[in-house]
């Protein structure tokens, strides 16, 4: 897999891991520690990408 797209699937991941966090979040009683952990997950993602771009 290239680069690029690589990029793109964490990309997408990120996306993905948002919506479920929008999701959990909206509930009466949200999972909390799930949520965090989705959180988590997000943050690495983003480092991930941005350890790629830079230069």
């Amino acid at each position: 897999m290239g680069q690029d797209a690589r990029k793109d699937a964490l990309r997408t991941r990120h996306a993905e891991i948002d919506l479920l966090v929008e999701k959990e979040e909206a509930r009466p009683v949200p999972d909390l520690l799930m949520v965090a952990q989705l959180k988590r997950q997000k943050l690495r993602i983003k480092d991930e990408i941005a350890s790629m771009e830079a230069p």
